[in-house]
């Protein structure tokens, strides 16, 4: 039985999903409607074990969809009605759909100019595709993109053990072999705790330039979208003070906020980003 978009994106974050709260009713359906589609691909290459005929029948229904057939799968309606109806570019979608398909096999990024290119397509897309939802100027898609990519890449170090219990990791190994580590895995993580805190606070590093670089398209935003934009950053910041703070944490659970905590902060940006609006 196919699950609504929202139960997708409630199931699927915590920060997303109650940061998107703060955007108007309509911008909000659409944000619903695109989560729904990227999470569902994902949750195909993501599945233990993987499902690649699962993956292909999605996107083969995309592509039914997109070329006006019938399917019943409701995600798939409503994300090519919404790409239509806001102006995405199918070279975003069909990037993204093929990345998704190299998780099915892919497991190693030697480089950071693989790991970026893999994001590309996973993440930057989806920031165009949310610039396009919130209506934002064309001199606002580098940054958009960008922000995709920092969110990203936060998550590739908080999901460091979901990913190698997967047989793979984002980290770029070229990384690994600046600390003298042939290849990561839990053990080797465990055994070389002071090595893997290094590591991880170097990929701390680059989330922070990228994000930061990313805010300066903030001014872009209309401040009733802002606060929603800016509430879902504030959570990945937490995430990442966390992480700093303990980097061996993400070999133990999931570093993610409460509800509560996205709703705080959403209903502070609220106020301040009002004032200043």
């Amino acid at each position: 039985m196919n699950k609504l978009p929202v139960d997708i994106m409630r199931r699927g974050s915590t920060t997303f999903f109650n940061s998107s709260l703060f955007f108007p009713p309509s911008v909000r359906r659409d944000v619903v409607t695109l989560y729904a589609f990227v999470r569902t691909a994902d949750d195909y290459v993501d599945s233990i074990p993987q499902d690649a005929e699962g993956f292909q029948a999605f996107a083969d229904d995309y592509l039914t969809a997109l070329n006006g057939g019938v399917v019943q799968n409701p995600v798939i309606t409503g994300f090519v009605e919404l790409a239509e109806r806001r102006g995405f570019q199918a070279v975003w979608i069909d990037a993204f759909l093929n990345v998704m398909a190299q998780d099915l096999w892919k497991k190693e990024y030697e480089t950071l100019e693989e790991t970026i290119a893999y994001m590309h397509g996973s993440a930057e897309t989806v920031g165009l595709m949310m610039a396009r939802v919130m209506s934002l100027p064309d001199e606002a898609l580098p940054c958009a993109a960008l922000l995709g990519r920092a969110f990203q890449y936060i998550n590739f170090v908080r999901d460091i053990r979901e990913d190698l219990e997967l047989g793979r990791t984002y980290i770029p190994t070229e990384d690994l072999a600046e600390f003298n580590v042939p290849g990561l895995t839990l053990s080797k993580a465990t055994e070389w705790p002071d090595i893997f805190s290094e590591l991880v606070r170097k990929q701390l590093l680059r989330y922070r330039q990228w994000k930061r670089e990313a805010e300066e398209g903030f001014r872009f935003i209309p401040a009733r979208y802002l606060v929603a934009v800016r509430t879902a950053a504030d959570m990945f910041d937490m995430t990442a003070a966390e992480i700093e703070r303990n980097p061996a944490v993400v070999l133990q659970k999931r570093v993610k906020p409460s509800k509560r905590r996205v709703i705080t902060a959403g209903i502070r940006n609220l106020v301040g980003i009002g004032r200043r609006a």
